[in-house]
């Protein structure tokens, strides 16, 4: 039993040893005319870091030699730092009698820069240029996968070292075909590219001819994503490079970045509106706002500030996830349309996952074509699924609109019942109405005739009583004439007191009117230029010579002017002092006219003086003397 336990111990330590060197060594690919392709993987490849970016291609060997190159452990290598340079080391022996010729071919069309150094002779060596940085005319095959040829002539084992930069991550996906093989692959991919950008170009046409036909800008954001997308997968396919910008290198760089960004917002947009968000989730729709914003803020900051941020395309799963979320959402509460966008974008997050985790080296397979196509794949059936999506609503929104009209046309044969029900009964009313109003006709036609008669007498009696009022109205003209003139008189001929006096000259106005009626009685004639015709001024009934502009107000030239007082206790303190012959004191006009006792005395001096000075006007004037005071010639 011991010896059986020491023997099974020993040939598993055996076993275990074997496989360790295995594993730690490169193996060596054979090629041969019985296989057309094959892809390095695992311990086929043996690599090492340049963190300097500086080795050059003889110290790389010398690292060789020294076993400074790591065999492989991954399914496919990957470069991690974009500021280090990656060397790869690959084996090629050609087994005799071989007739078929070989390419090397690198599947990731994004790497910046390829340097293939070929064996043409023992220790010797030719460098081929390749990568997105080099002009797409230098290839020698003008596909786009970076491709050369394999000497055909090298029958034993050959070394290729391979150096790769770029300033983000890359799957190092290197493939050796035959030619034969190569062209047949490249026809099979071109005419499946031709597919899938017809099929963009085909659904962006439906859309637009339905955004022409519906004018739901739902469409319009449809198609820019698709189209988003087609130029997004046209820049990692290389097809962009090829058939775009041959000869702009420059753009490899930045255009898938603002393809993606352009394709992320275009689908949120689209996601808002198919769904209806706004009215469906609000609260969702306000998140879904906000990542738009900051997505817009990020691609900002990838132009503005590093370009290397556009490798980070993970963050496009923030997006996807909450519209696919959004999807599901609403697809629970009953918006039907919601389950063929669900569907759709179920495809395109798996195929977003698988491409994240390859591009993250968490891929625990080799990575085979359709691997590398999967998105490519994914985006396919997700447009489709998105069509019958929309398909789906035009069609609920059509049924809605048919039950609806369904409804209308209902509800209107309702209305059209119940109108003629209505119409009957209005008619057996309007009969019985007009049978009563029959009735009432004739006593109607006899209390109008009774009525009439009454209106003629009435009409006789308004006239009478019309002639009447005139009468009246031009004895009440008379009588009220009479009784300002006496009033008039009598205040012009006794003692009154100011409130009596006002009723004549109530106001600032009428004051003014009398000074215009008295100072311009004999006509108007301007004091600058003696000019006859004037207009009106700026003051109230100041007068503007039509010929030199001079403007005159009422009150210049006369006693009250540069007088603060009010006007109509001027007027009164003059009448005062022409009734009582100047004989009141300046106290009692102080008294009556609730004015400063010094203002009282310097008017009233300046009254007396002007009294003197037209004793011999005044003397005979009678109550129209105090008048003739206003005028003051002593200020002509």
């Amino acid at each position: 039993m011991f010896k059986f336990l020491l023997r099974s111990l020993t040939s598993a330590t055996v076993l275990f040893l074997y496989l360790i060197i295995n594993v730690s060594a490169q193996t060596t690919v054979a090629i041969n005319d019985k296989v057309q392709q094959h892809i390095f993987e695992y311990s086929q490849i043996s690599f090492l870091e340049d963190t300097t970016g500086n080795l050059t291609f003889n110290q790389i060997k010398v690292l060789a030699s020294a076993g400074g190159f790591k065999v492989n452990q991954e399914p496919t290598p990957v470069t991690r730092h974009p500021n280090s340079a990656y060397w790869y080391r690959l084996k090629v022996g050609k087994n005799p009698g071989t007739k078929n010729n070989w390419i090397l071919e690198f599947f990731d069309q994004t790497i910046d820069s390829i340097t293939v150094y070929s064996p043409t002779a023992p220790n010797t060596f030719a460098a081929t240029s390749l990568g997105s940085k080099h002009p797409f005319s230098a290839r020698f095959y003008l596909h786009k996968n970076f491709s050369l040829n394999i000497d055909p002539n090298t029958n034993s084992e050959g070394v290729y070292y391979v150096r790769i930069r770029s300033n983000h991550s890359v799957n190092v996906i290197i493939v050796l075909r035959t030619v034969s093989r190569f062209i047949s692959y490249a026809l099979d991919e071109y005419f499946f590219f031709g597919v899938f950008y017809g099929m963009i170009l085909v659904f962006g046409l439906y859309n637009l001819m339905m955004f022409i036909a519906m004018r739901q800008v739902q469409y319009l954001y449809y198609i820019a994503y698709n189209l988003s997308i087609g130029l997004y997968e046209m820049c990692a396919d290389g097809i962009a490079y090829q058939y775009i910008w041959p000869n702009f290198p420059a753009w490899n760089q930045n255009a898938y970045g603002i393809a993606l960004f352009a394709a992320s917002i275009f689908a949120v947009l689209f996601t808002q509106s198919l769904l209806n968000l706004k009215v469906n989730a609000p609260r969702l729709n306000k998140v879904i706002s906000w990542v738009i914003v900051l997505r817009s803020l990020y691609f900002v900051a990838c132009l503005t500030i590093n370009n290397n941020w556009f490798n980070y395309k993970i963050i496009e799963f923030i997006p996807l996830s909450l519209a696919f979320y959004a999807g599901c959402y609403t697809l629970l509460t009953g918006y039907k349309p919601a389950r063929f966008f669900v569907i759709g974008y179920t495809f395109l997050l798996v195929g977003f996952i698988i491409k994240s985790c390859i591009a993250l080296n968490m891929w625990w397979l080799p990575v085979t074509e359709f691997d590398y196509y999967s998105l490519s794949v994914c985006f396919i059936m997700e447009m489709l699924f998105i069509s019958f999506a929309i398909g789906d609503k035009v069609r609920i929104l059509k049924n809605e609109k048919d039950d609806a009209q369904q409804r209308i046309i209902m509800q209107m044969k309702q209305n059209e019942e119940l109108k003629d029900v209505l119409n009957k009964r209005l008619e057996e009313q309007v009969q019985e109405r007009t049978k009563e109003l029959v009735e009432k006709s004739s006593m109607i036609a006899e209390q109008n005739e009774e009525l009439r008669s009454v209106n003629e007498l009435l009409q006789q009696q308004a006239e009478e009583i019309s002639r009447m009022n005139v009468l009246l109205e031009k004895d009440n003209i008379i009588l009220h004439n009479d009784i300002e003139k006496v009033t008039h008189d009598r205040v012009m001929s006794a003692e009154v007191d100011f409130e009596e006096f006002s009723k004549i000259y109530p106001d600032r106005e009428t004051c003014f009117k009398f000074l215009s009626d008295l100072k311009w009685e004999n006509g108007y004639a301007c004091r600058k230029c003696s000019n006859t015709h004037y207009g009106s001024g700026h003051l109230p009934y100041s007068r503007r010579c039509s010929k030199c502009g001079y403007e005159e107000s009422v009150i210049a030239y006369t006693i009250l002017q540069n007088t603060r007082i009010p006007i109509n206790k001027a007027f009164y303190m003059i009448f005062l002092m022409y009734s009582t012959k100047g004989k009141i004191s300046s106290h009692k006009l102080s008294e009556i006219l609730s004015i400063r006792q010094s203002t009282c005395w310097a008017y009233s001096s300046r009254i007396k003086k002007v009294m003197e000075s037209k004793k011999k006007e005044i003397k005979d004037a009678g109550n129209k003397g105090w008048s003739k005071l206003v005028i003051d010639n002593s200020t002509n």
